[in-house]
């Protein structure tokens, strides 16, 4: 813990934060990465009677890469909002993954599993090429050279519409108007919903974007990544120590510690309805006497769960 304060205190040191802030978001580099996770989404969607065929969709932190919104679209979407804190994604290495991406889907890769990524939720019941969703006619119809290549090229020139399609990238997003209100069909994150500090206003915002009927598809990881050690004792932490030892940080990748309640209950009142919430536990590493003051309301069911898959649809 002290060493972590200490790197807190020192971002209050003018022109230090700079120094401590990462480099990246550590999450999609990998185009096999990107293609297992999209494809969870896309397994789970029908597997929960969701639409998987979508226009336009929406990525709340895709990270180092537009990788899991190029999987979305070169499966059927025509416009792609990529909304983040920071600007992580590099165009060069964006046309890399996609032509990686391109690859896996035209050999009907199996969907890479526990073994080679085993933070990504949640577990498959059967992890072959869905088939029974992308079709060969869908296919043929996603992966037309034509259509490709106005994909890179709508890549290489974000905001333009080139065939049809549009990558939109918007970093920073801070939940304000930056979308046409009930206009998306599909917002999506994985593991970025514990790093996001207003988490009301953020899905007020998701809200307001998504058509009527509308899908929401989230991976949310509520341990401590690191910043206690456990993975639960972020929750032992002090409201005053905690901003202690964030300091003045402010990159997309520290966490708001709501525990899975928490979100449960923002996105209820919110006004959607929640179709899928599969956890994922871990034992508690710590008593509930330890809990800092304000964590004294973890139910026994928050301080067990590691993970949470959540779908959810908006009410019309």
């Amino acid at each position: 813990m002290y060493l972590r304060l200490v790197k807190g205190l020192l971002t209050f040191i003018p022109g230090s934060s700079c120094f401590l802030r990462p480099k990246g978001s550590g999450g999609t580099v990998s185009a096999r990465y990107c293609y297992s996770v999209w494809l969870r989404h896309l397994v789970m969607l029908r597997k929960n009677g969701l639409p998987t065929e979508h226009q336009t969709i929406a990525e709340l932190g895709p990270g180092d890469s537009l990788g899991i919104g190029l999987c979305a679209m070169l499966t059927g979407a025509d416009k792609y909002f990529a909304l983040d804190a920071v600007e992580f994604a590099e165009n060069s290495r964006n046309a890399e993954i996609l032509e990686q991406l391109l690859d896996l889907f035209k050999r009907r890769e199996k969907i890479p599993r526990e073994s080679e990524f085993p933070r990504i939720k949640p577990d498959l019941d059967s992890y072959d090429f869905p088939e029974y969703i992308l079709t060969q006619e869908r296919l043929n119809r996603c992966l037309h050279p034509q259509r490709i290549d106005a994909l890179r090229k709508a890549l290489a020139e974000p905001g333009k519409i080139i065939g049809g399609l549009q990558v939109i990238y918007i970093a920073p997003w801070d939940g304000e108007e930056n979308i046409v209100e009930n206009s998306v069909d599909l917002v999506f994150s994985q593991a970025v919903l514990e790093h996001v500090d207003d988490l009301p206003a953020a899905f007020s915002a998701l809200y307001r974007y998504l058509k009527p009927g509308g899908v929401m598809s989230h991976d949310v990881d509520f341990k401590s990544h690191g910043i206690a050690d456990t993975w639960d004792g972020h929750w032992c932490y002090s409201g005053i120590l905690w901003k202690l030892i964030r300091g003045r940080r402010k990159h997309s990748y520290w966490l708001n510690r709501h525990p899975h309640s928490r979100h449960i209950k923002f996105i209820e009142e919110k006004g959607f309805r929640i179709v899928c919430d599969i956890r994922s536990n871990l034992n508690s590493r710590i008593s509930r006497k330890k809990l800092a003051p304000e964590f004294k309301f973890l139910t026994g069911e928050d301080m067990t769960t590691a993970t949470s898959f959540i779908q959810a649809v908006k009410m019309r």
